[in-house]
């Protein structure tokens, strides 16, 4: 029973998430977590490299938006999220596909976002069969769990796209 309890104490509300976050429209506050918005969506154009001490990202192009509805062919894109996301203290971020996503053939893969991240994150959309996104469309949810950790993060995506 006790695990239980502790399960259950592990995620927060999506209140807790929203109060965190700040500025969201109510619509984007669920019961479990926040939905993160569409803010623009790009193609990779140049390779990156990742190595033992440090990366590249690789040159990027936004897509073309028609009236603010990107029509993506398959392929693999960069989307950025409109939200801005500051991971508090003393917890772990994990943002996961919306299913309407996963319903019309496509993926969201993310990573974890450490305690202490601020900015305008970005995720990697898989789009197996063509698909229009409007922007401001949303298009994953963040929750945010309970987490023992030591310092924050400090990394070099810190204040990406502010």
């Amino acid at each position: 029973m006790r695990q239980n309890v502790t399960f259950r104490r592990m995620f927060k509300s999506g209140r807790f998430v929203a109060d965190a976050l700040g500025d969201l429209r109510d619509s984007q506050v669920q019961p479990n977590g926040v939905d993160l918005t569409l803010g623009a969506v790009y193609e990779q154009v140049e390779p990156g490299r990742i190595e033992r001490g440090g990366k590249t990202v690789g040159e990027r192009r936004e897509c073309d938006d028609d009236d603010g509805v990107y029509r993506l062919d398959r392929g693999g894109y960069i989307v950025e999220y409109a939200d801005r996301v500051a991971i508090p203290e003393g917890h772990v971020g994990f943002l996961l596909p919306r299913s309407s996503l996963l319903r019309n053939s496509c993926m969201l893969d993310t990573a974890v976002w450490d305690a202490g991240y601020e900015g305008r994150g970005e995720g990697l959309l898989e789009v197996h069969h063509p698909i229009e996104l409007e922007a401001g469309a949303r298009i994953a949810q963040l929750v945010l769990a309970e987490a023992a950790h030591e310092g924050t993060y400090e990394g070099s995506y810190q204040g990406e796209n502010l």
